[in-house]
């Protein structure tokens, strides 16, 4: 039989205690918090094994929970043929996704006079007051996913009132879908402090896309100031980075080096925001000494200062550079790569990374240099009007708890040509493709089977091709509005010079070789050690020892500064 737990000591004293703070709450709650009910599912559940620690799913994502009309329309859907779109139809308007009258919630006011019940009842109020106003609105229908938790919100809210300048990272292959304008007119207009938005993962999209992104949010929000990043630069990488197909195949190097191009922006941006207000010649000092210092990704993780103690309904008054530190808040969506930038800007793992959206779990401060101290919120959905297939794509929702991922596989083959990017025979030797078609090839291909009958694992191969695009294997970028007309001007613009230099890339990686198919998509098909494409069937997909010293050598480091104007 398995062993007991081990019993922590309670006293009656502190029972008695926890009781009355209960009624208390309880009674507060009460008369103030509305009676409507609402179908939320917790995903990412996890088991309460903490020891003490405080519960592991207080942050747990929260959503709405799809009725079963809606999914089995949705499977029946799944069985109509594909309708592929052009590239035009691939440029997104963020203004259709997140309209002026959906907003995220917002702490209340309060006091230094209120009690910590008499807050958490207030937020209580307001946060349930703000669901049923969105379920009355004209909106509710078309509105997907958004969080909510209320604790989830509490630690943005901490967040947001600590930080001198707000981090927003987003996933640059759908930049406009992860951007609220919202937040941006809350931090910068109405709080007066300054926001940064780095586009991550720009590895992935030629450099032509996020040069456009960043004009388009740019013109958009004046005063934002848009950096670049990845936390996979050519160095770090080893051998080709796509098949002959244009499926993309990157391969991280055991040991990692400091992404010191993209952390570099991050500090020119911070300088000119703190204008000398604060001495940052440490971090500057920092990414010098540590450009060339690898370290194992898979080494143990060093965590930072962690709250996790109690609710956080704590109050924190903002003082501006408080006693010479510049406070940098980190936020943005489930997926997006936060731990992993945070991970890339230190040099060193200090933050644990998972594929799984939600797997940060409570708010921490680390200390990047003594002047500098980062701020990490779990990542979080905003309300907006973005179509649950592209969520699903983004990584805001578990893929592995996913009720219907076929609406997701259409919008995805509708716009990339999987069956040749994945080399798949039609399974009824037929000419037309479905979503349930393109997920039974797949598994005819890698020989997924149910365990009983032995028919194809549908749903299985659907979750497999679900990942591969979250990975960025398959790569779905989308493009802002106009760039299909401005293609050309994008695409000799002085600013690609600054993308492919964060990206790492050699001189002959810059030529931006692209794999074009059917449908009029673009992949990148450069090498990470300096070769040509895919397109080259002399190049190695895996490279060797000697292929990644070469790599190190020719890849862009920190003294190219000197070199880029």
């Amino acid at each position: 039989m398995p062993q007991a737990r081990r019993k922590t000591p309670f006293s009656g004293k502190a029972k008695k205690q926890q009781l009355q703070a209960k009624k208390n709450k309880n009674l507060l709650l009460s008369s103030s918090t509305s009676s409507s009910a609402y179908d939320v599912v917790s995903v990412n559940y996890q088991p309460n094994r903490a020891r003490g620690r405080g519960d592991a799913n207080r942050y747990a994502l929260k959503f709405y929970r799809e009725t079963e009309e809606e999914l089995q329309m949705k499977k029946e859907d799944a069985l109509k043929s594909l309708q592929p779109v052009s590239e035009k139809e691939m440029e997104v308007d963020p203004s259709d996704y997140f309209p002026a009258e959906i907003s995220f919630p917002k702490r209340p006011p309060w006091d230094f006079k209120m009690s910590v019940s008499e807050l958490d009842a207030q937020e209580q109020k307001y946060f349930r007051e703000y669901i049923d106003q969105l379920q009355a609105s004209e909106h509710w229908k078309d509105m997907s996913y958004f969080e909510l938790n209320l604790e989830t919100w509490r630690q943005l809210w901490r967040v947001l009132e600590m930080c001198d300048i707000l981090l927003l990272i987003v996933d640059v292959r759908f930049a406009g879908m992860m951007f609220p304008p919202s937040l941006y007119e809350y931090v910068v207009k109405q709080q007066g402090k300054d926001m940064i938005l780095v586009l991550n993962k720009i590895d992935l999209v030629p450099a032509s896309v996020v040069a456009a992104w960043k004009d388009y949010l740019m013109t958009r929000c004046p005063g934002l100031k848009v950096v670049y990043f990845t936390s996979c630069p050519g160095y770090n990488l080893r051998g080709a980075s796509s098949d002959k197909a244009g499926l993309q195949v990157r391969r991280r190097k055991g040991r990692q080096r400091m992404c010191a191009e993209g952390a570099t922006k991050i500090l020119e941006a911070c300088k000119e925001i703190v204008s000398g207000q604060v001495d940052l010649s440490s971090w500057e000092k920092k990414i010098a000494e540590e450009t060339d210092v690898e370290f194992d990704d898979d080494e143990e993780t060093e965590v930072g200062e962690t709250i996790v103690e109690k609710a956080d309904t704590t109050f924190f008054s903002h003082e501006k550079y408080k006693n010479g530190v510049l406070t940098v808040g980190c936020v943005g969506q489930p997926n997006v790569g936060k731990s992993s930038l945070m991970n890339a800007i230190m040099g060193r793992k200090v933050v644990s990374v998972s594929k799984t959206p939600g797997h940060t779990k409570h708010f921490q401060t680390i200390f990047l240099t003594p002047q500098v101290r980062l701020c990490d919120c779990p990542g979080l959905v905003f309300p907006s009007k973005v179509p649950r297939a592209i969520q699903i794509l983004m990584g805001s929702y578990p893929i592995a708890q996913l009720r219907e991922p076929y609406t997701t596989i259409r919008y995805l083959a509708e716009r990339l040509d999987l069956p040749k990017l994945l080399r798949i025979d039609h399974p009824d030797n037929d000419d037309t493709w479905s979503p349930r078609d393109i997920c039974d090839g797949w598994a005819k291909k890698r020989g997924y089977l149910t365990a009983k009958a032995a028919r194809l694992d549908t749903y299985r191969a659907a979750n497999s091709l679900l990942r591969m695009a979250l990975d960025g294997k398959i790569c779905l970028w989308l493009r802002p509005p106009g760039y299909t007309e401005d293609r050309e001007k994008y695409e000799k613009c002085e600013e690609i010079k600054y993308v492919r230099w964060v990206q790492a890339l050699t001189g002959e990686d810059s030529e931006d070789g692209m794999l074009s198919d059917d449908s009029g998509t673009s992949e990148p098909s450069r090498t990470a050690s300096g070769g040509e494409g895919s397109g080259d069937s002399g190049r190695a997909s895996s490279g060797t020892d000697s292929d990644a010293e070469e790599c190190v050598a020719m890849a862009n480091k920190f003294a190219a500064l000197a070199n880029v104007e």
